[in-house]
């Protein structure tokens, strides 16, 4: 008994010098040891959520969606309101697009002081501040005047972003570092959320703008948020804020020097790009047809819809597979088959149709979809890949990374956009969103093709190496069979 102890003790000590860090396969490995050196069996591991775990989700899938609807409610009738006040186009696209424009500002500061504010408290001040200004914003209608109209426009859209930025960057790393093992899949789910809030915001919105006028949708939903700011409070668990951290706390310009994650954050400035450009630009194309405000925001809901009940699917292809870029590249296809159809593009010889229009947004929906959900996911495991620790500075960092460079695109989509379907229509001024997603697939695809060069050279290095070792220890184990003194009396 104790010989076959002692030979199952030395399996153990050789199975942890193969495999140092934890790595074993053999059937041995998966059983305890009085020796300690094993982990506990794969079987014993916990598959499903705590309920700390369910109580988080839960909390954030009320939170998503009414912060989605009331960011989406607008889209319906806020250009032809705003018209009302001799707005231009190129105006109430940049009351858009400052909002994202503060966000992207912002957000850095909030992932730097994440650990010091403290996740909860930083995530409930944003969602009051976001409720708050949404009232506001549904009173700016009663303001006659073109420039004081559009000038409460834009106070109240700067700061009700700042508080969005709040929420997006204490809410993203509450949900990486309460679902270390399953990012993707409750970011996905998350996002669904987010996605039938969208869904519901332009239908809601355009329903309570023909029943009350402009004010009762903002009032509505922004009681919603507060809501959800109360929801928060009580049901959220606490968190973890004394975070100590080794060196200096990671940076936004240092994960951005990481190629890889450079490339994820470029992925999810485009697609907010993207998403900003139809907020802009798809009411007064949709015109043509003569449609309700009601009906506009049923047409809005194809592109919500889409998003939100295939943000799963992509988030477990993520949590499944590393293969976060490749579905980044298959997002990018898509948003190309939109903006094909969508105008449709001026090669075409074909006039716009209603329907061609509905089979444009189950295209961007999948784009949108693929895009930011591989994208946040790939930022972040690229970061702790190339040595980012991993704890809440990192969460917070990739955070506001991702809530930076999706406010920045966010901002250039509804500005530029304005401005090209001011000055050129909307069939050459959606050949701007064309553009971006076509390069966007060639940048994916070099990197993934360099990476694999780059990997097979490693590999043949490592192999060049390992036969120079195996011949030099042959070489050596022959001299040392050689005795140092011979043996001249023979």
């Amino acid at each position: 008994m104790l010989g076959e102890y002692q030979s199952q003790h030395l399996s153990s000590q050789s199975i942890e010098i193969l495999f140092p860090h934890g790595r074993r396969r053999t059937q041995s490995s998966r059983s305890y040891r009085p020796d300690g050196l094993l982990p506990p069996p794969l079987e014993a591991q916990p598959k499903g959520l705590t309920r700390r775990q369910w109580v988080t989700l839960f909390t954030f899938i009320i939170v998503n969606f009414c912060s989605a609807v009331c960011i989406s409610l607008q889209a319906p009738f806020f250009p032809a309101e705003a018209e009302r006040k001799g707005a231009t186009p190129t105006e109430y696209g940049l009351v858009f697009g400052v909002f994202e424009l503060t966000v992207f500002i912002v957000s850095p500061f909030y992932g730097f002081f994440l650990t010091r504010i403290g996740p909860k408290f930083m995530l409930q001040t944003g969602i009051f501040l976001m409720a708050i200004c949404s009232i506001l914003f549904g009173l700016i209608d009663k303001v006659e005047s073109h420039g004081a109209f559009l000038t409460f426009a834009f106070l109240i859209r700067i700061v009700e972003a700042t508080g969005n930025a709040g929420y997006l960057t204490a809410g993203f790393s509450i949900i990486a570092k309460e679902f270390p093992d399953k990012v993707a899949t409750a970011f996905g789910t998350m996002e669904t959320f987010f996605g039938l809030g969208i869904i519901a915001g332009p239908t809601i919105g355009g329903a309570l703008y023909e029943l009350g006028g402009y004010s009762l949708p903002f009032v509505s939903l922004g009681s919603l948020l507060f809501v959800g700011c109360f929801v928060t409070f009580f049901i959220l668990p606490e968190q973890d804020n004394n975070i100590q951290c080794d060196g200096p706390a990671p940076s936004m310009l240092d994960a951005l020097k990481v190629p890889s994650v450079a490339l994820a954050s470029t992925t999810l400035l485009i697609s907010a790009c993207s998403m900003g450009f139809f907020s802009a630009t798809l009411e007064p194309h949709l015109r043509q047809f003569g449609l309700t405000p009601f009906q506009i925001g049923l047409l809005f809901v194809v592109n919500g819809a889409v998003y939100g009940f295939t943000t799963p699917f992509w988030g477990g292809l993520c949590d499944k597979l590393d293969i976060a870029k490749p579905l980044c590249a298959v997002g990018a296809f898509f948003g190309c088959l939109c903006y094909l159809f969508i105008g449709p593009a001026p090669f075409f010889l074909f006039d716009t149709k209603l329907w061609l229009c509905v089979v444009a947004l189950v295209f961007h929906g999948l784009c949108i979809g693929g895009e930011i959900v591989c994208g946040f996911i790939d930022a972040l495991r690229q970061s702790i890949k190339n040595g980012f620790p991993d704890n809440l500075s990192t969460y917070g960092m990739v955070s506001s990374l991702y809530t930076s460079s999706f406010a920045l695109g966010a901002f250039i989509g509804p500005s530029v956009g304005g401005f090209l379907f001011e000055n050129f229509g909307f069939r050459w001024a959606s050949m701007f969103m064309l553009i971006l997603h076509t390069l966007l697939i060639i940048l994916i695809v070099s990197y993934v093709l360099m990476s694999k060069k780059n990997v097979l050279h490693i590999n043949m290095d490592q192999r060049v190496t390992i036969v120079d070792n195996s011949y030099t220890n042959s070489y050596v184990s022959k001299e040392e069979k050689r005795p140092l003194l011979l043996d001249r009396s023979v």
